[in-house]
């Protein structure tokens, strides 16, 4: 039987409006619903050399699929600019993406051109990378001594064969913790391994991973397979609470839970009640945290994006390339965070009778996840 073909719906952006009288930021900025704006992922490409099927599923992204020229892409510039601005108005953290970040050359420059940027309280930023490991052998050090400070790698088995299913590319377990612990030793921490649960493809590995990273100096945390973009087919079905992965591991190995690092956590932890390490759980899915959230993302051609989950763009770059001054770009940013009501997850919880549907949303592989 042939692979069914989807295709993807174009990507709508809209240009900023500038507002009319600028104001300085003050680091304070919030939201419709309160919430700051503290986290900025940057998408630096929108390749990946995996075929991920819950990200980037071969039938979709395949040799006929055009992707962005690079004149399109952002320079580092012009990231390192916006960067700033985000800054200003109250980021603390910063985290590169994909794609596959590591496949966009010379990445180590923007990450020391991002390193001594400094959050209003003169701190400095939390500078962190997500990769699938498949260059992080060779490139760990270069990164470490850039001024990058930790990586998150993703992980979805430790079977091989299983592993391999899901990247769909033959890539081998062996060679992510190679670069695993290529990270480790470069001073590159704390590491944390994500692991997409897909019911009935992957999560067999569930207990399997919780040992392995048991009594190591990583973090594993287990994240529920969510509706993002039009390309993964996503089911409910598929998905496999949190709740469920807490109780098949605590059955094992006996769990408590911990507090939250800071107010936003993505992730709730848990901890081994023999202290021989710590997991955690994204709920995007059945425990809906937009009430807290305070990420924004920028895709790898400047659009600002509010939600994950978004259908639609803000354009950050024609604004940069038509001339505007650090105050218009300030404005705008300011004026689209303030507008910000976004509660996607939270929706689609309470209103289980909602059609289980990703049509018109954006890709993660556009934004990063």
């Amino acid at each position: 039987m042939a692979e069914k073909i989807i295709m993807l719906a174009p990507q709508r952006h809209a240009t900023p409006a500038i507002p009319a009288q600028a104001e300085s930021p003050t680091g304070l900025l919030a939201d419709q619903r309160g919430r700051p704006l503290r986290d900025l992922r940057i998408s630096v490409t929108d390749r990946c050399n995996f075929r991920c099927v819950y990200c980037m599923p071969k039938a979709v992204f395949n040799s006929d699929y055009q992707y962005l020229p690079h004149k399109a892409l952002l320079s580092f510039e012009e990231i390192t600019r916006l960067t700033q601005i985000f800054v200003a108005h109250g980021v603390e953290k910063i985290r590169l993406t994909g794609g596959e970040p590591l496949l966009r050359k010379d990445l180590e420059k923007l990450i020391a051109m991002l390193a001594p940027l400094k959050t209003v309280s003169g701190q400095p930023l939390d500078l962190t990378l997500t990769t699938n490991a498949s260059l992080l052998a060779r490139k760990a050090q270069a990164l470490k001594d850039a001024g990058l400070q930790r990586i998150t790698v993703s992980l979805d088995a430790l079977d091989n064969t299983t592993f391999r299913r899901m990247n769909d590319v033959d890539f081998n377990v062996s060679d992510v913790l190679q670069g695993i612990d290529a990270a480790h030793r470069a001073g590159l921490g704390p590491i944390k391994i994500n692991m997409v649960v897909k019911a009935g493809m992957n999560d067999q590995e569930i207990l399997p991973m919780a040992r392995y990273f048991r009594n190591t100096p990583f973090i594993l945390r287990f994240i529920e397979y969510m509706d993002v973009g039009a390309s993964n087919g996503w089911k409910m079905d598929e998905v496999v609470p949190s709740a469920e992965i807490v109780r098949r591991i605590h059955a094992e190995l006996p769990l408590e839970t911990l507090e939250a690092n800071y107010s936003g956590e993505t992730a709730t932890r848990w901890r081994y009640r023999d202290g021989s390490g710590e997991i955690g759980l994204i709920s995007s899915v059945t425990q809906a945290f937009c009430g807290d959230c305070t990420r924004a993302r920028l895709s790898t051609e400047g659009q600002l994006y509010t939600c994950l989950f978004a259908s639609s763009g803000h354009d950050l770059r024609s604004l940069l390339r038509a001339g505007h001054s650090d105050a218009d770009l300030s404005a705008a940013l300011g004026q689209l965070w303030r507008a910000r009501g976004d509660r996607y997850s939270e929706l689609r919880t309470q209103h289980t009778d909602l059609p289980r549907t990703s049509a018109g949303k954006v890709e993660m592989s556009y934004i990063g996840g």
